[in-house]
Formats: structure tokens, C-alpha cells, sequence
């Protein structure tokens, strides 16, 4: 039995045995740098960005409605992506903070998303504010709805992103992650469009990245993984990006969100 390591696009096959051994010392390292994550600072500044009065409405975001109400935080990250009536969309956190960074406090898109991804000296904003959002929803079931007709068109266009295959390597997300026993560098690699899978990733995500000192959104995570296959960069907040993270949200469904994880 051989397992697969993915990595700069090649597949390279190792002995099990020694493979399962260094699974268990990932595992005992992730477990390790999981105690007193630094993403409880993230979440309290963005709590602070949450409640602070910007633009030229003087607002705060304290009426943004994710989902369940104007204001109500509690579990809503569990229940995105969702289909929201005010924009006509499917919007995922990241969408839907924009929306209100718009609605609410009057901000133009081109300033709200002048920096979307920070880095270690300076985090931005989105990464501030998603902390705080997905910290209120730890431990709520994920719960994604298809109910919704453009719901279900989202679901069914980011299944297709998923396994869309283009670019210089002929790559898709399933080139990586729709195989058992794939992994890169330290990390394993789940099998995203299954069940057990998604549940195992996405509910870890966003997540504080130990090897450069920051907190990465999902946005973040398509984004780079984008890059990983030399693909175009996508459109922060672009309708691909928004169904990609729909498929797998629907697809984690029913297990407990425990994000933001700890990755290496």
C-alpha cells in the first residue's frame, strides 16, 4: 500500500508505514499549537472593528443582518453561504461584510477592499472581522441552506469549480483533494467533496497560520490555492468564489464548526 504526497504538482508515492508515522507526529504537532492560539487576539480587535462608527454614514456594523437578523451574530457563520433577498445573491461572509461595509456606512467597494489580505505586520480588516464572526459560531452545527433556487445554482456551479480542470498543470481542486492518501508538506490532504472530508477542513477554517504569523480567511485559502495551480487570481467576493465555498459548506454540513483552527 503506497500513499501519494502532492507536491509542485507531482505525485510522489512512500511506504504507509512511514507515512502513518509521521501522520501521528502532524497530528501531535497540530494538536500542540492548537492550545492558546493567537486567533483570540484577531477575534477581539475585529470585535472592536465590529462596533466602531466608519465612513460617511458614521456607522458601525452592529445592524449588519448575516443571516439571522439585524445585529445577531451568535451561529450565523454556521449558516453561510446563504441566499439574501436585499442583494439577490448567494453571499458568503466575506460578501455579506462588504455589503454592509457598503450599505451601512456608506463606503465605495474600491475603498472598502483596498486590502482585503494582510500579512503579519498588518492584518486587514475582512481578516479582523471574520475572526470575531466565526468565533461567535464555535461549536454550532454547520447548516448551509439549499432551499433557495439560486442556492441550489450556487451549490451545482461550485461543484463544478471544484473539479474544473485548466490552467498551465491542468489542475482543479480535485487534482488534490479528491483522493484518499494525498498530502503536502505536513499537511494531509482530505477528500473535499466527500462528507468526512469537508466536515474534517472546513470546519477548521479560517485559520491562524503558525508559519507566517497570520490569520487567513477562506477567501484567503481559495485564493492562494489558485495561485498553488497557476490560475488566474479570482475577484475578491467574485460569484465563483462565493459557489466554491457553498459546495463545501453544504458539504460539511452537519458537523460542529470549530474554526478558527490553528494550521502549521
Amino acid at each position: 500500500m503506497r500513499v501519494f504526497i502532492c507536491i509542485a504538482g507531482l505525485a510522489l508515492a512512500i511506504g504507509s508505514a512511514s507515512a502513518q508515522d509521521a501522520k501521528k507526529e502532524i497530528e501531535k504537532y497540530q494538536k500542540m499549537i492548537g492550545e492558546g492560539s493567537p486567533a483570540e487576539l484577531w477575534e477581539l480587535q475585529g470585535e472592536a472593528l465590529w462596533k466602531k462608527k466608519q465612513g460617511p454614514k458614521g456607522a458601525s456594523l452592529e445592524q449588519c443582518d448575516l443571516g439571522l437578523g439585524a445585529g445577531k451574530v451568535a451561529g450565523a457563520y454556521s449558516q453561510l453561504p446563504r441566499y439574501f433577498a436585499d442583494a439577490d445573491q448567494v453571499m458568503d461572509l466575506e460578501t455579506r461584510l462588504l455589503h454592509c461595509m457598503t450599505t451601512l456606512q456608506g463606503r465605495t467597494r474600491e475603498e472598502a477592499t483596498k486590502r482585503v489580505f494582510g500579512n503579519a505586520d498588518r492584518p486587514s480588516e475582512f481578516e479582523y472581522l471574520v475572526s470575531y464572526v466565526v468565533g461567535q459560531a464555535r461549536g454550532f452545527p454547520m447548516n448551509a441552506p439549499t432551499s433557495h433556487p439560486k442556492e441550489q445554482h450556487a451549490y451545482e456551479l461550485g461543484k463544478k469549480v471544484f473539479f474544473y480542470r485548466a490552467g498551465a498543470w491542468d489542475f482543479s481542486c480535485a487534482s488534490c483533494h479528491a483522493e484518499d492518501g494525498k498530502r503536502i508538506r505536513m499537511q494531509d490532504l482530505p477528500v473535499l467533496s466527500e462528507k468526512e472530508g469537508a466536515q474534517r477542513a472546513y470546519t477548521t477554517w479560517p485559520a491562524y497560520r503558525v508559519s507566517n504569523s497570520q490569520l487567513k480567511t477562506m477567501q484567503w485559502r481559495i485564493n492562494d490555492c489558485y495561485r498553488q495551480m497557476r490560475f488566474p487570481e479570482p475577484n475578491f467576493a467574485s460569484e465563483a468564489t462565493v459557489a466554491l465555498t457553498h459546495f463545501l459548506a453544504v458539504t460539511a454540513n452537519g458537523a460542529p464548526y470549530a474554526g478558527p483552527g490553528t494550521k502549521r
